[in-house]
């Protein structure tokens, strides 16, 4: 028996290993890194989290900020949110920033301030400093932004989120407090908001967005802020207030967050129904026109290129292609790369060879350093028979796309 028993624990494990083995993870699935720096103005080193756009390393965009407070709790669902909105074009491509606590003390402290009796209160001030002074700074420096940089934060992070509002010059210009802590210093923090905003537009100010919300909770002072502030009136003054009477406190940061964004980039996107309800190409264009006037303004990203070249072909306005592109050069000369691949995978997919490769060549400066351009231009030239140089170019495509860390899926729709 023991002789068995022995044989059977070798096999097994023998059998394990094996299995084990096949199936080993190879290659891990990076969605953000921690880096830290020495704070001169909290005597510290201080954390913080960067997660930039999918497409990041093979352009020279720049990109709004959105900067999160408790990153420790909040980054990764945030950072994997605004990356898939992105990515199905309801919001643009954003670099996400989460500013780390030390702690839940250090939470505590540095988003409140000083109030009497409360002896783990008090550092809001100090910490909006170092935000301002030194953590923008230093992302702005060492990263490709604009300057759109919007600061969101939960719970008492939403409380710091409308302090930094407040705040003369402040660098953020839009604000999302999601079941924020209005509580503290017995309610204070809704008139002072109030009297902020009401100084702003008596100034013929237009007071940056702001997205509040709060779930099925007592006693936060949520609601008595946003009646008030639901009185003004200014007609350009971006404002929402949002109940979640199925989450609780902790659960309701992930859907309020998805509404944020929603709402500060209301209308990004048009769909390809939407397209096909204008009466044809420029008219659409105009369209795209007018979204420049929304926060950030507009860029015609992958999933919107992709339907308006769906929509070219379909209503069959091909004779348009050129015009639509000099339009698009003189409106949107950082779309023009992006609405030329498209287009040109809509010809190569109709046989169009001499078109696609048209188009892709008045662009190849750009497209030079595009691993899309690249996969293109092989596709166009495989079809008109020049071997030679379709494997030239798709071996360039897949050598950028590794260099850009392009995303899985891109890359894979590329081989």
């Amino acid at each position: 028996m023991k002789c068995t028993y022995s044989f059977l624990t070798v096999l097994l494990t023998v059998i394990f290993t094996l299995v084990t083995s096949q199936v080993s993870a190879q290659q891990p699935i990076v969605s953000g890194y921690i880096e830290s720096h020495q704070s001169t103005i909290l005597s510290q080193e201080r954390r913080f989290m960067i997660d930039v756009p999918e497409n990041y390393y093979d352009n020279n965009q720049n990109y709004p900020t959105l900067y999160v407070i408790d990153s420790d709790f909040q980054f990764q669902h945030i950072s994997a949110i605004a990356k898939n909105l992105a990515r199905m074009g309801k919001v643009p491509p954003m670099i996400v920033i989460g500013i780390a606590n030390q702690g839940n003390a250090d939470y505590v402290y540095q988003t409140t301030w000083q109030v009497e009796g409360e002896e783990s209160f008090g550092g809001a001030a100090n910490f909006y400093q170092y935000i301002a002074n030194e953590l923008v700074p230093l992302i702005d420096n060492q990263y490709r932004t604009n300057d759109n940089r919007i600061l969101a934060g939960y719970s008492l992070g939403g409380l710091f989120s409308t302090f930094a509002m407040i705040q003369p010059n402040t660098p953020f210009n839009a604000f999302f407090a999601m079941s924020p802590s209005y509580w503290v210093d017995n309610y204070s923090a809704g008139e002072v908001i109030n009297q902020f905003i009401t100084r702003q537009i008596t100034a013929n100010k237009i007071p940056a967005p702001l997205f509040l919300s709060v779930a099925n909770e007592q006693g936060m002072g949520v609601n008595i802020v946003a009646e008030k502030l639901a009185k003004h009136t200014h007609k350009s003054w971006q404002f929402a207030f949002k109940q979640y009477p199925e989450e609780n406190h902790f659960s309701t940061a992930l859907p309020a967050f998805v509404d944020a964004l929603s709402f500060l980039f209301n209308d990004f996107y048009i769909d390809g129904y939407a397209l096909a309800k204008h009466k044809d190409v420029f008219d659409v264009l105009e369209t795209f026109k007018q979204k420049k006037l929304g926060y950030n303004g507009f860029r015609i990203e992958w999933l919107q290129a992709y339907k308006f070249s769906k929509y070219v072909f379909g209503s069959k306005q091909l004779d348009t292609v050129d015009a639509v592109l000099a339009r698009i050069t003189n409106e949107f000369p950082e779309s023009l790369l992006m609405v030329t691949n498209y287009l040109a995978k809509g010809f190569t997919t109709t046989k169009r060879f001499e078109k696609a490769k048209s188009i892709l060549e008045k662009v190849a400066t750009h497209g030079e350093k595009s691993a899309l351009w690249h996969h293109q231009y092989s596709l166009t030239m495989a079809g008109l028979n020049k071997v030679t140089l379709a494997e030239k170019h798709q071996s360039k495509a897949m050598a950028l796309a590794k260099q850009q860390q392009l995303p899985m899926w891109q890359i894979w729709e590329m081989k």
